[in-house]
């Protein structure tokens, strides 16, 4: 007897577990484009709703694309998070058509105050270099989330106080290990640009890039790589900072033009890495890039 209630009770808890789940999901699911803000919106979201994040670890926000099947579930989405000031190159026609059928979608960068690339009226995409910055990007994510019908408001707004508050860790860590850098040594040169929010939340001069321009779409000229290595020279920057989802190439190549000792340093500066890469999450990649640019700069 007590065998043959168990059984009924194993068959009546593996009935009902799918359909709880459907039920947690179903009409809930987030769209996010770039990884960075897939794990923003996982830490605001916790097990409160599915997310599906398009862009894959190690890619280039520029560059990835997505299948027409995949496209197709953007515009199933219950909300739609993008990075936008022309980050997504690749999906950005995805995007807007998504919100052209009405799909609820929020544009992160438009909403955290964007800097301009220097001297121009272009804005730069590349905002969570700056942990106050994404502090805001969290606020309004989460203000989004909580308005999903359905959606667990207690717990997203229990998620959210509390990565906010590692985000206030991290700012203040970054500050203090930013501190043992000489003022006259806070020099940056990038394969492109894309630390000039971290410049002016630290107080780094941004000298140069070695692709033209905020995407890496582009590429440099011969003149280009001439006139970055003088002023590398002028300014005796010991450090070059490359991508490291990106070919550091054209940064070696620079380095050698320089004709003094230049050192080619990876960072993660576009893209989270898969579990156990070095920055598997927003937190991991700002505290390894922190370091980076802290030995870069140090080092006799």
């Amino acid at each position: 007897m007590r065998t043959t209630i168990r059984i009924c009770v194993a068959l009546l808890l593996t009935a009902l577990i799918p359909a709880c789940a459907v039920q947690r999901t179903d009409g809930r699911e987030i769209v996010v484009t770039t990884n960075i803000l897939g794990d923003l919106t996982r830490a605001i979201i916790g097990d409160t709703a599915a997310v599906t994040v398009l862009m894959p670890p190690n890619a280039d926000p520029h560059q990835f694309a997505i299948s027409a099947q995949t496209a197709a579930r953007i515009e199933r989405a219950a909300l739609l998070v993008h990075n936008g000031l022309g980050l997504e190159e690749g999906v950005q026609r995805h995007v807007g058509a998504a919100e052209q059928r009405g799909v609820v979608s929020i544009s992160v960068g438009e909403q955290v105050d964007p800097i301009r690339y220097r001297g121009t009226e272009t804005p730069d995409p590349h905002f969570w270099t700056d942990p106050a910055r994404v502090r805001r990007a969290v606020a309004e994510i989460s203000n989004r989330v909580m308005k999903i019908d359905g959606i667990d408001v207690d717990a997203v707004r229990a998620n959210t106080a509390r990565y906010l508050a590692e985000l206030d860790q991290l700012d203040h860590w970054m500050t203090e290990r930013f501190s043992t850098i000489a003022p006259a040594r806070r020099k940056l040169v990038t394969n492109h640009h894309v630390f000039g929010y971290l410049a002016q939340r630290f107080g780094f001069e941004v000298i140069g890039a070695v692709i033209p321009g905020g995407t890496t779409l582009a590429s440099p000229s011969a003149s280009d790589l001439a006139e970055l290595a003088e002023t590398i020279r002028a300014a005796r920057v010991p450090a070059i900072f490359a991508d490291s989802s990106q070919p550091d190439r054209l940064a070696r190549v620079l380095a050698e033009q320089v004709g003094v000792h230049v050192q080619v340093i990876a960072l993660y500066s576009e893209s989270l890495t898969a579990p156990g890469g070095g920055a598997a999450t927003y937190l991991d990649m700002m505290r390894a890039n922190t370091e980076a640019v802290v030995r870069g700069l140090t080092a006799p």
